[in-house]
């Protein structure tokens, strides 16, 4: 039978290992002055090493070379074994199958025997927060003095699920995803071994699919490899479910233009040639957390060809960083949503209309990048904050106001209640609005969502404001009503799950209480 490439290329010697120089160098350091602790910890995703790190630990603190730098050799008599899995000293533990408090009795009882082969018994405890809680208590003295022969190495993928009494008692080692580039490297050094064809795209496509698990990476390989044929791009993806870069970018820009009919049928074409929706979900992220990157200054982090780069820079000029926030949120809860499994396409659809739904604040058109986005038009000042209000005028001396913005903030719930018992609707959304500022002869209304700015832009409403200003101050103004994020401070003697308090974070205001 033939093995696995992950297990025939599974690295022999300290500096096979990809990605975890920080703790291949700590451990080194720990054989070379003898100084090995009695427990570790292994944390991090699946496929970064945390197995094979443990067993070369247990061939160096085993091996018989009187160089403890050189340690482990390969060559004596107890690396041999622990290459071949005949080491008797190295006991290996699933705790996903053996996860209850009858299984530790038995290692607790098993431990104190001296070691047969080495010097040292290792024992790895493969994903130990599969132990249960009585197990775990039951480990607990054992893990904190074991006998001096004795060596534990607990590897997890979920640290979290970890007691922290456990966590206590044990040097702790956190595992790094690898970079894509080092698991290219690795894959170039495995199909030249074996003679494998394959296109560096395609490698490339492997090593991201693999999410930083070098184990992964191998594994999908060896599936490729199956197929006989040249590992192309275009077979990567089609045997992987991943769609092509192309897809990813229409769909961006059919969100830009607004176009949902063009991002329906581009999701779809992708899934009728065989995309996993929850792959392109996840492509789709991947793609704006780049953009994300950029907009933030962390360009040389962005993994991808010349040409991607070159539309992500055109694409993060077109969109806000709001915008791309919020639809990474969208469609990675698409990528992990399962309620599309009867309709797979689903929950994709779903993340497109909701991100199409809500209008986005990116520019026009990406075929024209080099125009310069236009300025945010609205400076929005708080109806208490009188000073922040005529800072702002004092920087815009060309720009006469009609009114003193000051002077409509002071004058805004006279104004209000001075509406007669027939307006009363309208008085309650005047104390509704949150900003204020005055630009010209504009006043601008700030209001926290959409309803209560449909509710109080109307003609006859926008009539009655102009009429309180122009009856106030004598001057003729327009009115503007605009969105913004202000939200209310709920006071302490308000409930802060109750009516009132949702009605203060939508914009509302308190204006009288009763005991």
């Amino acid at each position: 039978m033939t093995q696995a490439l992950y297990r025939k290329y599974r690295p022999q010697e300290w500096q096979a290992v990809l990605g975890q120089d920080h703790i291949v160098t700590t451990l080194r350091n720990a054989i070379a002055a003898d100084r090995v602790a009695h427990a570790y910890l292994f944390a991090g995703s699946r496929g970064t090493g945390k197995t094979t790190l443990a067993r070369l630990l247990a061939k160096a603190v085993n091996c018989t070379n009187p160089d403890p730098t050189k340690r482990p050799d390969n060559e004596c008599e107890n690396c041999k074994a622990v290459n071949e899995n005949r080491f008797l000293d190295l006991i290996e533990i699933d705790a996903a199958s053996n996860n209850g408090v009858e299984d530790v009795r038995d290692l607790r009882d098993k431990i104190n025997f001296s070691p047969s082969q080495g010097k040292y018994k290792i024992y790895i405890v493969d994903e130990v927060h599969m132990l249960s809680t009585p197990a775990f208590n039951a480990l607990l003295k054992t893990l904190e003095e074991p006998p001096p022969h004795a060596i534990f190495v607990l590897a997890t993928t979920e640290i979290h699920k970890i007691p922290a009494t456990v966590l206590s008692r044990c040097q702790r080692h956190e595992f790094r995803r690898v970079p894509v580039d080092e698991i290219v490297t690795n894959l170039k050094h495995i199909i030249q071994a074996e003679n494998i064809q394959a296109d560096d795209d395609a490698l490339i496509q492997i090593a991201r699919q693999s999410a930083g698990g070098m184990r992964d990476a191998q594994s999908l390989l060896d599936q490729l490899s199956s197929t006989g044929d040249k590992i192309t791009l275009a077979l990567a993806q089609t045997v992987l479910g991943t769609a092509t870069s192309q897809t990813v970018l229409d769909t961006l820009t059919s969100i830009m233009d607004h176009d949902p009919a063009r991002g329906l049928e581009t999701i779809h074409k992708a899934l009728d040639a065989g995309a996993d929706p929850r792959s392109l979900a996840r492509q789709i992220v991947e793609y704006l957390r780049g953009l994300m990157l950029i907009q933030m200054g962390n360009a040389n982090q962005v993994e991808a060809t010349a040409d991607v780069k070159k539309q992500m820079q055109a694409h993060a000029k077109s969109f806000t960083t709001s915008d791309v926030l919020r639809m990474m949120k969208t469609f990675n809860n698409a990528a992990v949503d399962l309620r599309g499994g009867w309709q797979p396409s689903l929950s994709l659809e779903l993340a497109l209309a909701e991100v199409l739904d809500t209008p986005t604040e990116s520019v026009s058109q990406i075929t024209a990048p080099s125009q310069p986005k236009p300025k945010p038009a609205v400076l929005y000042q708080e109806t208490e904050s009188k000073p922040q209000a005529e800072k702002e005028s004092a920087s815009h001396p060309t720009e006469k106001s009609a009114v003193s913005a000051g002077d409509v903030i002071k004058a805004w719930k006279h104004m209000s209640s001075a509406l007669p018992k027939s307006q009363a609707n309208l008085s309650a959304l005047m104390n509704s609005v949150r900003m204020i500022d005055v630009h010209g002869s504009t006043l601008i209304l700030g209001l926290a969502s959409d309803v209560l700015v449909s509710k109080i832009d109307k003609p006859d409403q926008i009539e009655a404001i102009q009429k309180l200003i122009k009856d106030e101050f004598g001057a003729d103004v327009s009115v503007r009503c605009v969105v913004t994020n202000a939200k209310g401070k709920i006071p302490a003697n308000v409930a802060q799950d109750g009516m009132v308090a949702t009605a203060i974070q939508h914009g509302g205001e308190i204006v009288d209480t009763q005991d």
